[in-house]
């Protein structure tokens, strides 16, 4: 089963390689550099290639002999159309772990020539959004007709330097929701409430998450609203201040975004080992209709980065060694099932609140 993990001198490419070996595999590590790929490979006692995207039929020719890249390399809005579109070329499966709403729309967007190519095409197999996505279709398959689907969650620890910079580049798109089936602009900072989570009641923003696409395709459901967690003081703040400045517009100023780019670069690590260890996320989701008929449920997960890190490896393992053919562009509840997550050591999944106790 060869595999490629493309972006592997990243904060988490390096740790999902680690987390092969220790399972038994053996991809090959790829990037844009040498001098920062050949040093995880030589530990690693693995093949390594190292090649950019900008030609894409150049690309595609270093994935031949491959069945499935795992892309890890961000912006992914800068950098999964080029993947795609090499893997398309080679017929290779293609895996990335982005949130960010545009790149799900473009992935969807190659669904046909995915299926003509007999690959498969998901994004999101990480914490983003594995998580969100199971759950959602976890309440929704119990809700048929569910016309409403809210999702929101609690990830406790501090980003990686990859994971930032996404962000940044995301923001600058500005807000989104999903109502009537449509994506519609929705103003950074709107929607502060209250929700209660397995564990306690948080304050939560709506935030365009991945979920936003994902979730609609898994589920069907027209209205979909993605909340975050945040301190009670930051979500008052963030309230606050979107009244008064316009982020999408103050990103979308390139010396803006390169200022916050080096900042990110020289400043950001992602979480330790013991961190990554010992966190936990929480997450909530309720589908609904217009009479009232409604299902929620809970889940607690590992730490965002580490669930990544193992959930990764285990979609690798499922879509080589499915029984059945998955292709076409997807999502991972509609191509692995609703309990996929918790497949994932240290996932549970709660109807009631209550439960968690017993």
């Amino acid at each position: 089963m060869t595999w490629m993990i493309y972006g592997a001198n990243g904060y988490t490419g390096a740790l999902v390689a680690e987390e092969a070996v220790a399972r038994g595999h053996r991809p090959v590590l790829a990037g844009r550099s040498a001098e920062k790929i050949k040093p995880l490979a030589e530990r690693l006692n693995l093949e390594y290639r190292v090649f950019s995207l900008d030609n894409s039929a150049l690309a595609a020719r270093e994935l031949s002999g491959l069945k499935a890249v795992y892309h890890a390399a961000g912006p992914f809005v800068h950098t999964s159309a080029p993947m795609i579109m090499a893997c398309l070329q080679a017929g290779v499966h293609y895996l990335d772990i982005t949130g960010e709403y545009p790149v799900f729309e473009n992935t969807f967007a190659h669904d046909a020539r995915a299926k003509a190519a007999g690959v498969a095409l998901i994004s999101g197999v990480g914490f983003d959004v594995i998580p969100t996505d199971c759950l959602a279709k976890y309440v929704a398959d119990q809700v048929p007709g569910a016309d409403r689907l809210e999702i929101a969650f609690a990830a406790l620890t501090q980003t990686s330097a990859g994971t930032t910079h996404s962000m940044i580049e995301l923001m600058r798109y500005g807000g989104r929701t999903r109502r009537d089936g449509q994506l519609v602009p929705l103003r950074l900072g709107h929607g502060v409430r209250d929700v209660q989570f397995s564990d306690k009641s948080r304050l939560v923003v709506e935030i365009p998450w991945g979920d936003i696409s994902t979730a609609y395709r898994t589920t069907g459901v027209p209205n979909i609203s993605t909340y975050l967690a945040y301190p009670p003081a930051m979500a008052r703040t963030v309230q606050v201040v979107s009244r008064v400045i316009d982020v999408t517009m103050l990103l979308r100023s390139k010396v803006v975004r390169q200022f916050a780019h080096r900042m990110i670069a020289s400043r950001m690590r992602g979480p330790s080992a013991s961190v990554r260890q010992s966190g936990r996320c929480y997450l909530w989701a309720q589908a609904s209709r217009a009479d009232g008929t409604s299902a929620q449920a809970w889940l607690e997960t590992p730490e965002a980065y580490q669930f990544t890190v193992v959930a990764g490896v285990r979609v690798i393992e499922r879509l080589l060694t499915s029984p059945t053919p998955i292709v076409g562009a997807t999502t991972p509840a509609l191509a692995f099932g609703a309990d996929f997550v918790l497949d994932i050591p240290g996932c549970a999944r709660f109807d009631q609140i209550l439960a968690r106790a017993s």
